[in-house]
């Protein structure tokens, strides 16, 4: 302005409003070249990881950074990941899962498809914890049938132990007769979710989304040997290495040691209610003993005047005179 004009730095100061204390104002801002390098570094790898994922890798590598640095680079680098923006849906009302209260409770399974270089076809058996959402199973082959999934089903219990239930919908592969007679003689229960309602087995949809996003999407599979080596890879790198939100930003398998570690509690519906009032028997129940250690009152408190304070639990139709 002040070349095109031929303008002293007072007048077009002036004309521009501001100071020349801030027109000669130079930025001091550090411009962590080592972070933005080390930022671009793990989104060339992890292409499809957003900021925040990025930024838990960055602090378990000992970087001092919070979310909002991160981001400021992130945008600034042009590192933003491409998604596809869903079409609005009238809301509805879903069904509530009930959650798995502790690891190796509930399972879930599913299939996804994809193509060889070749452009053969091949399906993946896909199994997830619902708890510690750890992959349990990615195994592909050119066909999936009963007999195949209930070979990995016993792989999987050899090294965990069964589960009380798994989740699954209304295939063929899993409502055949080898699944029904492997799940009776292992006492596991079949969950079969209502037809066209993929919602109601929300955490196999959910992982197959990050399967098919981070994986299928960004690998090409040259053979079924390749395919089951870059799937093997990837599921653990997925129990090991990513950051789940859901955890608290732990690894699936960080997850899994912590909740192993915890004493095992009771829920609200197995837990025993309170004991009755001493003295008191309840009906069909043998009177229990006085406690003869304890100092009990020889009358009732006085709490109001002149009133006795009434007991707080009674059973039947005894009073007190």
């Amino acid at each position: 302005m002040r070349q095109a004009h031929q303008l002293s730095e007072k007048r077009a100061c002036e004309l521009m409003g501001i100071t020349r204390w801030s027109n000669r104002y130079a930025s001091r801002r550090d411009p962590q070249a080592e972070l933005r390098m080390r930022l671009r570094e793990l989104a060339g790898t992890r292409t499809r990881y957003g900021y925040r994922r990025l930024t838990v890798l960055l602090r378990r590598e000992g970087w001092a950074v919070n979310t909002k640095r991160v981001y400021r680079l992130y945008r600034e680098e042009g590192l933003e990941v491409r998604t596809v923006k869903r079409s609005k849906r009238a809301a509805h009302l879903r069904v509530g899962l009930p959650g798995a209260a502790r690891p190796n409770q509930r399972w879930s399974m599913d299939f996804v498809s994809d193509r060889l270089a070749s452009g053969r076809w091949f399906r993946i058996l896909t199994v997830v914890d619902q708890y510690t959402r750890e992959c349990l199973c990615l195994y592909a082959d050119r066909s999936q049938t009963g007999e195949k999934v209930v070979e990995q089903m016993r792989r999987l219990v050899a090294q965990r132990g069964a589960p009380e239930s798994i989740t699954t919908d209304n295939g063929s592969e899993f409502a055949g007769r080898a699944m029904e007679t492997w799940a009776y003689q292992t006492g596991v229960k079949l969950d079969f979710i209502r037809p066209g309602k993929p919602v109601e087995n929300g955490y196999i949809e959910s992982f197959n989304g990050r399967l098919r996003d981070e994986c299928l999407n960004g690998e090409v599979f040259f053979a079924l040997t390749d395919a089951r080596a870059k799937l093997e890879r990837w599921r653990r790198d997925y129990n090991h290495h990513r950051p789940h939100s859901a955890l608290a930003d732990q690894t699936p398998e960080e997850f899994a040691q912590v909740a192993g570690r915890r004493p095992f509690t009771l829920s609200s519906v197995d837990k025993a209610g309170p004991p009755p009032c001493q003295g008191f028997a309840v009906a069909g129940q043998k009177t229990p003993a006085l406690d003869t250690g304890a100092n009990l009152p020889s009358e009732p408190v006085m709490r109001v005047k002149g009133l006795p304070e009434r007991p707080a639990c009674l059973r039947g139709s005894i009073e007190i005179l």
